[in-house]
């Protein structure tokens, strides 16, 4: 029995991961139970109930829409969400990464359906039927869990965390969570303070913990981000990262503490911090830095497979749950691709901050080092190509990318279909296969993407002990590792990265960055 069980399909393999308590299964269906009128993640410590008064469901929605609220002993909501909404690029998933990000509590149900390019009345029927629950439903429930975490584990005010996490009204927040945990915000707020006791903050300060499943390799994550930071933007230390958000009210910084849980087929927390100009934005920055940790990978499924291989399955038992590092800006992350061509890491970590510090906003932080926000797409659209600090030719591709960006051309949010983002790009001038791949693995997390021509990966085989020679024939059979061709090339890169580098300090060591091949 494998984490993508449907319960709709197989709802005796939902039950046979219930009564087991398998903690695999937390955020992948949810345990509703007909004679206490509450549901559960599979793993709920309680009796498990009998066969005949259990129903399953995708999603927290899906049972709060059939009548049930959440279990106040396992709290069902405060787990990683479902690995296949992360996976899957059909509408439903596409929709379920949207509305996580909040674009139903800022553009309302017509703009998510414009985002996907269906009908509102459509794709309510749609996520209707893939999930139990339309998009309003579906948004309810995320701000209803974002409500909680907020007044559980912040001394926030109620007010203000009522507008934090979306709602558009005091009442509407208190009418909402009496209904989903059948408890007042003051209980909640009371239960929280018993667990973490007295906090202090600093104004617009949110700390919260994120629920990755285990094992989660946090310091090879740690190590990643921290040898391709770009100076004014990120700053890294021992154990943690750190950079600046541009939120959609505002903008904000981030801190995380990265450490490895190893244990499979657990929870983990991972702490993190905001502070925030505009608290509307807590949802988008609690959802845009589960994406780059990559928060809702099943590392337990991807490990299984691609620990039998040969070649990558020693390195995913030296480094088990590695992630494939995500984004918290999908423009971003296309600009720092193209800039990255042809040239070494540590080179394009240099141009990118004088193009940081020439183009991007200056934001007051209270993290040291942390100076500006990354430019926008519209910014470096209106930039002469001739006076960026690269080749004339990847500046004008570079504007070129970003003029598309701005217009809407080219859209990087989680919400746009793969394949067509993958054509649009490379009809871009300068734009390659190599750079269309990265942005799509890096930027819309697809799990299945190789870079056959990336001359990291031959370095990184040839470190392993393979004949120079040899290399171009292993490339070649990169299919075997379907559909975690992503993990199998981060495992890859991970034997090249070094340590993570003293705060606000730029890596030594010089390495070939990956290079642009047609």
């Amino acid at each position: 029995m494998t984490t993508t069980v449907d319960p709709r399909a197989d709802p005796e393999a939902c039950y046979r991961a219930a009564s087991a308590r398998d903690r695999r299964f937390d955020g992948v269906f949810y345990v509703a139970v007909r004679t206490t009128g509450i549901y559960c993640r599979p793993s709920c410590p309680a009796r498990t109930p009998a066969r005949q008064n259990m129903t399953f469901h995708v999603s927290p929605a899906s049972a709060q829409a059939a009548g049930y609220r959440a279990c106040k002993r396992c709290l069902p909501d405060a787990v990683p969400g479902s690995p296949a909404w992360d996976v899957r690029a059909d509408v439903a998933g596409r929709a379920m990464r949207l509305i996580a990000d909040g674009v139903v509590d800022r553009e309302g149900v017509t703009g998510l359906a414009e985002r996907l390019g269906y009908s509102p009345r459509h794709l309510t029927r749609l996520l209707a039927t893939e999930l139990g629950a339309g998009p309003l439903a579906l948004a309810r429930a995320r701000r209803a869990h974002t409500a909680r975490a907020l007044v559980e584990t912040t001394d926030l005010g109620l007010a203000e965390i009522a507008f934090a996490a979306g709602f558009a009204s005091v009442r509407q927040f208190n009418a909402t969570v009496r209904e989903v945990y059948a408890a007042t915000p003051g209980d909640l707020r009371a239960l929280g303070a018993r667990r973490r006791g007295a906090q202090e903050h600093a104004p617009g300060e949110v700390r919260l913990r994120l629920a990755v499943r285990t094992p989660f390799a946090g310091r090879a994550l740690l190590a990643f981000l921290a040898y391709h930071l770009v100076p004014g933007v990120e700053v890294a230390g021992e154990g943690w990262y750190a950079r600046t958000l541009d939120l959609p009210h505002g903008a904000g910084t981030l801190r995380l503490e990265l450490a490895d849980h190893l244990e499979p087929g657990r929870t983990a927390l991972v702490p993190a911090t905001f502070v925030l100009e505009d608290l509307r934005d807590t949802s988008a920055a609690l959802e845009r830095t589960r994406r780059l940790l990559d928060a809702d990978c099943d590392p337990v499924a991807v490990d299984s497979q691609l620990g039998e291989d040969a070649l990558v399955g020693p390195l995913v038992r030296a480094t088990p749950g590695l992630r494939l590092p995500g984004q918290v800006d999908g423009d971003e992350t296309a600009v720092r691709t193209v800039i990255g061509q042809q040239v070494s890491v540590t080179g394009a970590r240099t141009v990118t901050g004088r193009i940081v510090a020439a183009h991007g906003r200056p934001v007051t932080t209270t993290v040291p080092g942390l100076t500006h926000l990354f430019p926008s797409a519209a910014v470096l659209a209106a930039a002469d190509p001739e006076t960026l600090p690269m080749p004339r030719a990847r500046g004008r591709a570079l504007v070129g990318l970003c003029a598309a960006l701005a217009a809407g051309e080219v859209a990087l949010d989680r919400g746009t279909d793969r394949v067509q983002v993958r054509e649009q790009m490379l009809a871009l001038t300068g734009i390659g296969p190599w750079t269309a791949d990265y942005v799509a693995m890096r930027a819309l997390a697809h799990p299945d993407v190789f870079l056959p021509t990336d001359i990291g990966v031959r370095n990184a085989l040839v470190g392993l002990g393979l004949p120079r020679e040899q290399v171009p024939a292993v490339v070649a059979e990169h299919g075997r590792w379907r559909p975690w061709r992503s993990y199998a090339l981060m495992h890859l890169w991970n034997t090249l990265m070094p340590e993570p580098a003293p705060p606000s300090v730029a890596p030594t060591p010089e390495s070939t960055a990956p290079n642009e091949r047609t």
